[in-house]
């Protein structure tokens, strides 16, 4: 019979494992958060933030000892980072990596939930003289992680760019940079002996603005293409809806490429910009606020790319704050969807609390169809002749004497009644085209201020959090006003039944 301290500690690492097995099914969404932020708020305040919004998921870039006590008992899996400066010293030295694992993990188990070490980021391509030691920081820290009886609740792998993949389209022929090759051969070996998995930061923003046009923005954007539009393998025949399932989808038949299968894939970096310079006119809150929303739905549908529709993509959002210190364009500190202080940039569905969610397929709450600034006049009274007859739409209030009437033009009638269509339609697959001459936005229209959309007044449009007090629409906030932040649903359902079921197994098992 087992002793009873060993027997102890067996059913602990049992519920470990069986805790890990369970957020394995399904994905979830996290959230980066950096660490070059100028005025960052003291851990607990950044817990409290997290709590608030329900996010449930986080990678950090290093192992701040303040974040992780902040973290301890939050309910919170935290994703730890090696960073590309401790690699080498890891890499070199076994004794190196068990004191770094004995000081930033082993120390904070079991009351700060860390599951994953991410060593460095973005090594290969980052910082390549470190390529020899990669694999090795990577066997060192697994083997301090067994010697601690932690193997089973964490999980080493390091992250990598989409330049290790210089040809992602079509995904069927992608493949790793060869001047990897052996490094990589032995990266996947890695993965597959330990049960770990492949790290992807994935941008379609950067695949938009790098690929000359080949790809329109909607695609990037996970909107929905045109039939004569829609893009496929053509090897393969395979109909891919969004870049982001296409870069995954490349990461897997990279893999596959070495003759190893069944590594998951999961992005641990993926967002877009909302403000840049001159020069970089897609990043916009728009934008951002579209591709982060449709990236929670795509995530939380729980299904894979389509040559693996079987393989959740778990993600992680970059990122929680803007990281200002950051060298680089305009828009490299401009990935953060909330302020310092906790206000939002701009609305994103994590919880209720963030219920401006352009996801919300069977509402539409908080998404608006309208009319493109650049759309031409002739072709726009198409689209809404079509809309008040064949489409139903309600275009009462746009006639002579009603709320919607002023101003009176095309592009403002356009407009609504190209909107009332959408949120008439949307739940039973509508969409937002009309030929070209439209397009989504998470902005109401009644908070617009511009040349293109004044004057709304006592004008509602569907969608508008104005007629949906239930979820109210939090329009994109300012230079950090002050604001509260409410609760919410979680990101993933609860696992507390699971969890005693398991539990009651092993204790009849006693």
């Amino acid at each position: 019979m087992m002793p009873p301290a060993r027997c102890g500690s067996s059913i602990f690492l049992l519920l470990i494992s069986i805790c890990t097995q369970i957020s394995g099914v399904g994905a979830f969404v996290g959230v980066n958060i950096g660490t070059q932020v100028i005025n960052m708020p003291s851990a607990t305040d950044v817990v409290a933030t997290l709590k608030a919004r329900q996010i449930t998921y986080v990678r950090l870039f290093d192992a701040d000892r303040r974040m992780l006590n902040a973290l301890s008992n939050s309910g919170i899996e935290v994703m730890v980072g090696v960073t590309n400066e401790e690699v080498l010293g890891i890499g070199q030295s076994s004794s190196t990596a068990a004191a770094w694992v004995n000081k930033n993990v082993a120390a904070y188990l079991p009351t700060t939930n860390i599951t994953a070490i991410a060593v460095g980021s973005e090594v290969l391509t980052s910082i390549p003289n470190a390529a020899p030691v990669l694999v090795p920081a990577m066997n060192y820290l697994h083997r301090a992680l067994v010697a601690s009886n932690l193997n089973f609740q964490v999980k080493v792998s390091s992250p990598q760019s989409m330049d290790m993949i210089p040809r992602y389209f079509p995904p069927s022929t992608a493949n790793f940079n060869s001047t990897w090759n052996s490094t990589m051969y032995q990266f996947l070996q890695f993965l597959k002996n330990t049960g770990s998995f492949y790290m992807l930061n994935a941008y379609p923003y950067y695949g938009y603005i790098k690929g000359n046009g080949i790809f329109p923005i909607d695609f990037a954007l996970f909107k929905q293409l045109p039939l004569n539009k829609q893009i496929v393998d053509s090897n393969t025949l395979l109909h891919y809806n969004s870049m982001f399932d296409t870069m995954v989808d490349a990461a897997y038949y990279s893999i596959e490429a070495y003759n190893f299968s069944g590594i998951p894939v999961i992005v641990t970096e993926s967002g877009w910009p909302w403000f840049g310079g001159a020069k970089e006119p897609d990043a916009t809150i728009d934008n951002a606020a579209i591709y982060g929303n449709n990236l929670i739905e795509r995530v939380l549908n729980d299904s894979g790319p389509p040559s693996h529709p079987e393989m959740p993509i778990s993600t992680y959002i970059y990122e929680l704050f803007n990281e200002d210190k950051l060298p680089g364009p305009i828009s490299e500190k401009n990935w953060g969807f909330l302020f310092t202080n906790g206000s939002a940039v701009y609305s994103l569905g994590l919880s209720t609390s963030d219920s401006s969610n352009v996801t919300d397929s069977s509402s539409g709450v908080g998404l608006f169809c309208v009319a493109k600034p650049d759309a031409d006049p002739t072709a726009l009274k198409s689209g809404l002749d079509w809309a008040c007859g064949q489409g139903m739409a309600n275009c009462s209030n746009i006639q002579d004497g009603q709320p919607c009437y002023e101003p009176n033009n095309i592009y403002n009638h356009s407009s609504y009644a190209y909107n009332d269509y959408f949120h008439r339609t949307i739940s039973s697959g509508g969409t937002c085209d009309f030929s070209g001459t439209a397009t989504t936005t998470s902005v109401d229209p009644k908070i617009i201020s511009s040349d293109f959309f004044t004057g709304y007044g006592s004008c509602i449009f569907a969608g508008s959090s104005i007629t949906n007090t239930s979820r109210a629409f939090t329009p994109p906030s300012g230079f950090g006003p002050p604001s509260s932040s409410g609760g919410g649903s979680n990101l993933r359902v609860s696992e507390f039944t699971f969890l005693s079921l398991a539990l009651l197994i092993v204790l009849v098992q006693l």
